[in-house]
């Protein structure tokens, strides 16, 4: 189990290359992840949803992301509280308080899913949230060591060097947490390292003396992590291009699923632009997405409160195109009615008016992966919906895509605003070409699952060279 000592220190990127590099050992090997908070979820082939990362960590292992991988998924809908997905369904929402008398009962559902994982394959290689440092959240955990010590599997911590103070994140990791949880860690290892890394010998040493613990080496900062789909937020690290197709992306408070435009950050003819709050949209913008959200009617205030609302009708007016995914395209119609308080407090919000559709929301999630026909330039492809509420309006009459014969989507009337539910369409090269040939973009012929592919062995191979995988891989029990 690879635990970390604080969110992002990169559990879910070693994990990934800890699966290619087992796979490649000639290993049946799986991810899991026992709880998960994540807005951006990926649909299984049994029909349910997992975090991101997990299904990127199932491609490393050469497997389809199954629900048993990430069996508790937290998908924050509030500032306090967040739907609960149990093995891939919905099963209720709640506040952080009123989850943490939860969080117990769901160890059964925790433990039946990894043992499934375990009787299916030669090795399990979990990934723990968070911190194990949050002892404040100690009872009753099912994501760190309540797990491991459940489970009885060894731990090892990681901490993040290039954030600073890796020394006193594991040490201090080592004096909080209790002496049986600790003794479940049977060694560390540091990444993200920038520079020469035997100047860290020096702190290294100390780290493996103050715990006992053994090192299982210092990672180099990976330079290529920001072309792997991102689970928590959009990389920093991809390119920053000053030419080419200017899209931007509204980053909403609550964005979901925004690794749609992970394909697009890869094309060089392509800028990509992730517009924050407090920052006003782009003149040279040439498309703006709204992409999808956890809430649509609360990240339509959170997009008034910015004026971003002003700044689309000004972008529309200049003769500039939009896109709705999603949360995104429901906001792009008349009005979205939650009559039962799904998203929260019961009502109706005014839309942005871009699109004459209508949406209500509805108890039932549609979670599916689908085959669809592209309206305006005839390519089929591929993608998923993951949504509740239904849309319907006089500019579904020119959809955006057809699904099994039926309307998908809608456009409006200058063919200037589009909005569908479908998620993933740019990871299909064909339509990715077809979509951004209609603006003249220049297009690279880049096929984005070898892309990915070739990153993840590219990461196997930085990890074999950096950290004593056979040694990692040895722990398991």
């Amino acid at each position: 189990m690879i635990q970390g000592t604080g969110s992002d220190v990169g559990k879910s990127m070693l994990v990934a290359g800890l699966c290619r590099a087992a796979r490649r050992r000639g290993l049946s090997v799986a991810p899991f992840k026992p709880q998960n908070m994540s807005n951006n979820a990926a649909v299984t082939g049994d029909g349910g949803e997992i975090g991101r990362a997990q299904a990127l960590q199932a491609m490393a292992c050469g497997l389809e992301p199954l629900t048993d991988m990430n069996p508790v998924l937290l998908k924050p809908e509030t500032d306090v509280g967040a739907q609960i997905v149990v093995q891939g369904r919905r099963i209720a929402s709640a506040s952080a308080r009123s989850y943490g008398d939860l969080k117990p009962t769901l160890m059964a559902a925790v433990m039946e899913s990894f043992r499934r994982l375990t009787s299916a394959h030669d090795l399990v290689i979990v990934e723990g949230a968070g911190s194990p440092a949050e002892i404040n959240l100690r009872a009753g955990d099912i994501a760190n060591m309540g797990f491991a010590r459940a489970a009885d599997v060894p731990v090892v911590l990681v901490g993040d060097i290039d954030r600073g103070g890796v020394i006193a994140q594991i040490v201090g990791t080592q004096a909080v947490i209790e002496p049986e949880d600790a003794a479940l860690v049977a060694g560390f290892l540091v990444n993200k390292f920038r520079g020469d890394v035997s100047l860290f010998d020096d702190g290294y040493r100390f780290i493996a003396d103050r715990t006992g613990w053994p090192g299982f080496g210092v990672l180099p900062w990976f330079g290529d992590a920001w072309k792997l789909p991102a689970e928590d937020a959009l990389s920093l690290y991809a390119p920053k291009r000053e030419q080419g197709f200017h899209i931007v992306c509204l980053a909403l408070s609550r964005i979901a699923n925004f690794d749609d435009l992970d394909p697009l950050l890869q094309e060089p003819g392509v800028r990509v632009t992730m517009l924050g709050p407090g920052r006003a949209l782009p003149g040279d913008a040439d498309l703006v997405i709204v992409p999808g959200t956890k809430s649509t009617r609360g990240d339509l205030a959170f997009l008034r409160a910015q004026g971003w609302d002003l700044d689309l009708a000004a972008h529309h007016r200049r003769g500039g195109h939009i896109l709705g995914i999603c949360g995104g395209y429901q906001m792009l119609g008349r009005v979205v009615a939650d009559p039962d308080g799904i998203e929260g407090p019961a009502g109706e919000t005014e839309g942005l008016g871009f699109l004459e559709i209508e949406t209500v929301m509805t108890p039932e999630k549609r979670l599916c992966e689908v085959e669809a026909v592209h309206g305006a330039s005839g390519v089929p492809f591929r993608g998923y919906e993951i949504h509740i509420g239904q849309s319907d309006g006089s500019d579904r009459a020119r959809p955006f895509a057809t699904v099994a014969g039926a309307a998908e989507g809608a456009i409006s009337a200058d063919g200037r605003v589009e909005g569908s539910y479908l998620h993933g369409m740019f990871r299909d090269d064909r339509f990715r070409a077809a979509w951004l040939g209609r603006f003249g973009a220049a297009t690279s012929g880049l096929v984005h699952g070898e892309a990915v592919e070739r990153t993840l062995d590219a990461l196997a191979d930085h990890m074999e060279a950096h950290l004593d995988i056979g040694g990692l891989l040895g722990l398991a029990r």
